[in-house]
């Protein structure tokens, strides 16, 4: 099985198991590595309830901040139901493709451009799995409606308006959008290379 299929089929998988009724108001994807290192990256699947959006109200005054930023997600959003990617198969399905893009090294070998490299493409195949979960009708089959997947990366801060766009139908993430402090002027919302 190919990385990007096993990812989608674990993304599936763990969303079904989300309950229905508890106020989920987006899934969460957390992009994250083992020892920050992208040769063993793992993606932290969860959500967030409109309850704990009103609990984090309390903690901060900035309402943007207690609904959509993951300082204030609760265990659920921050660390997930489930995390994926350094099971057996992940770790194999993607150390596998590496190498065959070139884009593996050993410990002591010099990554150069690698470690960046590996990291777009974990990106991408996040983001192709959020946009799945859409496509697939995935969401409102388990949740009920439409729902924005959140994608962040704790280390990298700013890509998280980027990826989170990339994944999602934009009326979705129209609020979660207004806080993108690099959009342009003109009213675009990213801030690099469109993302696939």
């Amino acid at each position: 099985m190919r990385f990007a299929e096993y990812v989608r089929q674990n993304a599936e998988e763990i969303v079904g198991t989300f309950p229905a009724d508890r106020g989920i108001y987006a899934v969460t994807f957390r992009l994250d590595s083992i020892d920050q290192d992208p040769r063993h990256p793992y993606l932290a699947i969860g959500y967030t309830t409109e309850a704990d959006a009103a609990e984090a109200a309390g903690q901060t005054p900035d309402a943007w901040e207690a609904r959509w930023s993951y300082a204030y997600f609760p265990p659920t959003g921050l660390e997930g139901v489930r995390a994926i990617g350094q099971d057996g198969q992940g770790a194999q399905a993607f150390r596998r493709e590496a190498l065959a893009q070139g884009l593996w090294y050993e410990d002591g070998d010099e990554p150069g451009e690698r470690d960046e490299e590996l990291c777009e493409w974990f990106y991408e195949v996040c983001v192709k799995a959020a946009r799945h979960l859409h496509d697939s009708g995935r969401i409102v089959a388990a949740l009920g409606r439409p729902l924005p997947v959140l994608l962040y990366d704790m280390f990298e801060p700013d890509a998280m308006f980027a990826l989170t766009s990339a994944a999602n139908p934009a009326e979705l993430v129209a609020e979660f959008m207004t806080e993108d402090t690099e959009r342009e002027d003109d009213g675009e919302h990213g801030t690099g290379e469109p993302l696939p």
